[in-house]
């Protein structure tokens, strides 16, 4: 091998071990930054809301490739105190089943909870075990998708109220997002 062949090997290992270590004094600074004694987010109770009116249910865009028609129940929609988005959710597929579930989403972290799910005989069933889980960009839950980053949540903020929400359900899109 070469002298400058071996130095450049040690230079490029040098680059390397310091990209590292930049990293590792990034991540220890900015876990300093949290405050412990800031008070941890907790959800508040929530109430189910009435199974939903057809008259009531405002349909929104998802994507050209389902045959699904996805709907929010207008009366349903509210933002909690603890910062999330609930609402009723009604799916009608293509073949004519339709599928309603109370459901709400954190907007700082982009997070879904089911809490029920409609039955066929007007009731609901809650959810059991139900938790949060990441809303990520999967043909399976592109609806969660396209309420959290086009309707709901612009900037990864909630909205301030239900009319708000409304008119993004109006307009295909949140009123301040481009």
């Amino acid at each position: 091998m070469s002298l400058n062949f071996l130095h450049l090997q040690r230079w490029a290992a040098a680059v390397a071990l310091l990209m590292l270590a930049q990293q590792a004094v990034a991540d220890i600074v900015f876990r300093n930054f949290e405050d412990p004694d800031a008070p941890q987010w907790e959800e508040e109770a929530v109430a189910i809301p009435g199974i939903p009116q057809d008259a009531n249910l405002r349909e929104f865009y998802v994507s050209a490739t389902t045959a699904n028609r996805f709907f929010v129940d207008a009366e349903s929609l509210s933002i909690g105190k603890d910062g999330v988005v609930r609402y009723v959710l009604v799916v009608k597929t293509g073949s004519g089943a339709t599928n309603v579930s109370f459901e709400g989403i954190r907007c700082d972290t982009y997070e879904l909870k089911i809490y029920a799910s409609g039955r066929p005989d007007g009731n609901w069933s809650l959810a059991r075990g139900s938790k949060w889980r990441p809303i990520s960009n999967r043909q399976m839950n592109r609806h969660h998708l396209a309420l959290a980053k086009e309707l709901f949540c612009p900037f990864g903020s909630p909205i301030r109220s239900p009319a708000e929400g409304l008119e993004a359900l109006r307009l295909g899109r949140h009123p301040s997002v481009p």
